[in-house]
């Protein structure tokens, strides 16, 4: 396959999962055929976690003969670290993914801001922080262990479900279910990153409107993820040598 069109599935899948993630917190989450906001209608934050699964899941069946599916810079960065991907192909990767995932934030936002009222600023825009923007107020050691550690178990799901010896054909349901309880532990910490393509695009489209504090705690987003992938992908050369 070639080059370029690994690049475009990148794009594309990067994109539906932010809008179908993303979309999820924003428009679903806590409201259902308003007004008023009715909060026990709204999916919740499990809903919002298995939108994320479900969106990984259709993608990895969809894109994964053709890119891998990463859709995110820190799955691309434990695979280069675990031999899995070249180094020629990393960088375009990433780059493909974060200009996805703004992509699709953009288009979350023509829709959230078609309903009379919106707010992106104070809606959040479901943007991953620390501290005073942490979900439940927790701090930035907290989010960036958190991050690291649910990054790290990612990767190695990820390289585990699709390493030569495993069963063929579930590598998706694997994954995808594993974002599903990813999120569903770490919702309450960051919001859940695990994805720093992700991380960005919501950062973007605050900053856009208005909202900084996103942009200036997106740097955690980039850091924990990355240290999570690349001990996955050292764990990975290890753990599944091929020579034993």
């Amino acid at each position: 396959m070639s080059l370029v069109k690994k690049l475009v599935a990148e794009f594309i899948g990067t994109g539906w999962l932010v809008l179908g993630g993303c979309g999820s917190a924003v428009l679903a989450a806590a409201f259902v055929g308003g007004p008023p906001v009715n909060f026990q209608l709204g999916i919740g934050f499990v809903g919002v976690s298995f939108a994320f699964g479900l969106t990984l899941l259709t993608m990895a069946y969809t894109i994964g003969h053709i890119s891998g599916c990463h859709i995110n810079p820190a799955v691309s960065l434990g695979l280069w670290a675990g031999g899995r991907l070249s180094t020629a192909e990393l960088i375009p990767y990433i780059i493909a993914q974060v200009l996805g995932g703004i992509a699709g934030a953009t288009i979350l936002y023509g829709i959230a801001t078609g309903k009379p009222g919106f707010d992106v600023v104070a809606s959040g825009f479901a943007a991953n922080g620390y501290a005073a923007h942490s979900p439940d107020h927790y701090s930035l050691g907290a989010a960036l262990l958190c991050e690291v550690v649910m990054t790290y178990v990612f990767l190695l799901i990820i390289l585990g479900s699709t390493y030569v010896r495993a069963p063929a054909g579930f590598a998706g349901i694997a994954i995808g279910l594993s974002l599903v309880l990813i999120h569903l532990i770490s919702i309450p910490v960051t919001n859940t990153s695990v994805n720093p393509a992700r991380s960005t695009s919501q950062a973007v489209i605050l900053f856009v409107a208005g909202g900084d504090w996103a942009i200036k705690q997106l740097w955690a987003f980039w850091i924990g993820p990355f240290i999570g992938a690349l001990l996955a992908g050292g764990t990975y050369r290890w753990l599944f040598n091929p020579e034993d």
